[in-house]
């Protein structure tokens, strides 16, 4: 089966077409997310945030552990593979992640999401479109992430009933939209207002997502409650300044303080932030 281009192509070229260098760039973006601090709840270099059961160590063996498995999805990508074969890839990097961490679910998410991205990356490039990667996402894959039976004893699905929300397959399907018209405009902002500092403008996109996104990690953890928590916190950090507040790192450490007493931990949150690291250094 084949797919023609966008009716109305956007002006966004894929610039590493070498599946070993997506793959390299997709590791990097989940060992960025990890280099970033005060993320709400979350691991970082600094503390394992809300988890007793992993450290920044673990992630940074995970995210090696995992690069060669976005190098083959980057390479089916470029085959035009359809969603069972990038299943099947998703499925014994699940398995290389979890041996390597003893069990540990490090990076689950990411391997869907980011995995997604980096075999539009290499679809993108091998055909020459322009578009968005999420856009690419969607058009080729998107009505088999949703016409496929969701698993049934992953947290994802288990929100997804509980509480009627569509997590990271309905994100997939509809193109990521949190990636691009949340994670990266918050990116931009964050430079803005903290010219020079890389970690401020991930720290300030971390928490613009985590004020919107309906997050399956939170809401598996504690309900609608510690969801709108987690919003409020984060959506005030942003109302006071963001980064662009002198103080604005100890006022983010208050929010992750606040977070790790409650046990909260946006993990999605983390997956899109790497994946909106992803999609910035693989579209010009």
């Amino acid at each position: 089966m084949t797919f023609p281009l966008l009716a109305e192509p956007c002006p966004v070229a894929v610039k590493h077409r070498d599946p070993a260098l997506i793959g390299r760039h997709a590791a990097q973006a989940l060992v960025l997310e990890v280099e970033t601090w005060p993320k709400p709840g979350l691991v970082s270099h600094i503390d394992n945030g809300a988890h007793a059961d992993m450290d920044a160590d673990l992630l940074r063996l995970s995210a090696r552990t995992l690069e060669p498995f976005f190098v083959a999805l980057a390479e089916a990508g470029a085959m035009n593979a359809g969603m069972d074969r990038l299943r099947q890839i998703g499925i014994e990097a699940e398995k290389a992640m979890r041996d390597a961490t003893g069990g540990v679910n490090t990076h689950r998410g990411a391997i869907f999401g980011l995995g997604l991205l980096a075999a539009a990356a290499g679809l993108a490039a091998n055909r020459a479109w322009q578009a968005p990667l999420g856009t690419l996402v969607a058009q080729r894959w998107g009505r088999d992430i949703l016409n496929h039976a969701p698993e049934h004893d992953t947290h994802g699905s288990v929100v997804a009933r509980r509480y009627q929300v569509g997590g990271a397959r309905a994100e997939a399907a509809a193109g990521m939209p949190s990636v691009y018209d949340v994670a990266r405009p918050a990116l931009a902002e964050g430079r803005r207002l903290a010219m020079g500092n890389e970690e401020a403008a991930r720290v300030h996109a971390c928490m613009a997502l985590i004020a919107v996104v309906d997050d399956s990690n939170l809401l598996y953890r504690a309900g609608p409650e510690g969801l709108n928590f987690a919003r409020d916190k984060t959506s005030a950090f942003l109302a006071d300044g963001g980064v662009g507040r002198a103080s604005w790192r100890w006022d983010a450490k208050a929010v992750h303080e606040a977070f790790v007493a409650r046990n909260l931990s946006p993990g999605g949150c983390a997956d899109l932030l790497a994946m909106a690291l992803f999609t910035e250094v693989l579209e010009s």
